[in-house]
């Protein structure tokens, strides 16, 4: 089932996503070469509980952290672990929060330390990718017009989308109807209506879009080893357009 949310429960979510937006301005210079992932859980789940929220992750389908760290050929759903991340990896870090019972999800990339052209670029193709598709979040276009926005854009740079992981509904839990993918026909799909609150959180990969499984159950990563990266946002659906509730500001 879909809820369409009030003017007052919007707000409550911009609120989460407030803090939620906070934590990834903090990770920005937190993340180093020489720390881990789990100092990156510890660290978001502090920060979350100090300003007033719930880790939201945590016991959700049996889920035990309050982050998911996802490293390179790892598409998301990566444990957090205590393995020295290095200079050059690439770090997904995908976290919900629940403030005050408004919910929030959003996932950023991280280069550890210094950067390279091929990192450069599969950074620059997600985040433009993830706010084509946004721009498409419009009152009376269909669930088809984000994901060919992502999709043909991210083809048209020689990169891949995934396709097993996609969008949500979101709010009062955390995956909800509608379900938003990354790829599709423009004009098919569910229309779009004020007072949605949805996710669109592309993943991209320098290879193909095929994945694979650990033995965990929960990460997914790239079937040829190849790099993946992931932006993601919450917005709601407002007649005045797209309404980013875990905007950083700056991004």
């Amino acid at each position: 089932m879909i809820t369409l949310k009030s003017a007052r429960e919007i707000e409550a979510m911009d609120k989460s996503g407030e803090l939620l937006a906070d934590v990834h301005r903090q990770l920005r210079t937190f993340i180093k070469p020489g720390i881990t992932s789990w100092d990156i859980e510890k660290f978001v789940h502090k920060y979350i509980v100090d300003h007033g929220g719930i880790p939201a992750q945590i016991g959700f389908e049996g889920y035990e952290y309050a982050t998911c760290c996802s490293i390179n050929d790892e598409i998301c759903h990566g444990f957090p672990r205590k393995e020295k991340l290095k200079d050059g990896d690439l770090i997904k870090v995908d976290m919900c929060i629940d403030l005050n019972g408004a919910m929030s999800d959003s996932c950023w990339t991280y280069v550890v330390g210094e950067s390279n052209p091929e990192l450069d670029k599969l950074m620059e193709v997600t985040k433009k990718a993830l706010y084509l598709g946004i721009e498409q979040a419009q009152v009376g276009n269909r669930i088809g017009d984000i994901g060919h926005a992502i999709q043909t854009y991210v083809e048209s740079e020689n990169l891949s989308v995934v396709r097993d992981f996609i969008g949500h509904g979101i709010g009062p839990t955390i995956h909800e109807a509608p379900m938003v993918p990354h790829y599709g026909e423009a004009g098919k799909g569910l229309r779009l209506k004020e007072g949605m609150v949805i996710t669109i959180e592309p993943m991209v990969n320098t290879g193909t879009w095929k994945m694979k499984m650990d033995d965990n159950g929960w990460t997914a990563r790239t079937l040829d080893g190849g790099l993946s990266c992931q932006y993601e946002h919450t917005l709601a659906i407002t007649k005045e357009g797209p309404q980013i509730l875990t905007s950083q500001g700056d991004q």
